[in-house]
């Protein structure tokens, strides 16, 4: 059974992973490995198709692959011109509020708000739902990634 201190962890592990990139990035060092790295700690690629639906793609919204992930978080790739990077536009800080956790065995869904801190010191709120699963080594990975700017009619 998943607990919710695993879950916030996850939370954690993903805020710092995207965070590094950016740093990474920043200082001209390997940060295309270290998001390599960071798709396969936290998202359960290996367990089969991840559904991620990132915030800043409209044109191939929804990505099924590690690749599509990966240019995502990073950019560089002609498949999706669309993609800038999301990693790399100098966050300084991510918190999440998560308005509820719920946990059913081995799959743990959270859903609320990510706070993406600028440069300016502003903040950027962003919702989401992340599912959570266990694989059989008891491991917690994504394997659902949505998320998407408030509704603004």
């Amino acid at each position: 059974m998943i607990t919710k201190e695993e879950v916030l962890s996850e939370q954690k592990q993903w805020s710092d992973g995207l965070l590094n990139i950016g740093k990474l990035y920043a200082e001209d060092a390997d940060y295309k490995q270290i998001a390599t790295n960071y798709l396969s700690d936290l998202y359960g690629f290996h367990m089969g198709e991840v559904f991620f639906k990132p915030t800043l793609a409209s044109v191939l919204q929804f990505r099924l692959t590690k690749e599509s992930a990966l240019s995502y978080f990073i950019g560089g790739n002609s498949d999706f011109d669309e993609d800038n990077g999301f990693a790399l536009l100098g966050w300084k800080a991510v918190r999440f509020e998560n308005i509820g956790i719920k946990i059913e065995e081995n799959i743990a869904i959270a859903m609320g708000n990510y706070f993406f801190l600028k440069a300016d010191n502003s903040e950027v709120k962003v919702e989401y739902t992340f599912v959570y699963k266990k694989d059989d080594s008891g491991k917690l990975y994504i394997i659902l990634h949505d998320s998407h700017f408030p509704y603004n009619y």
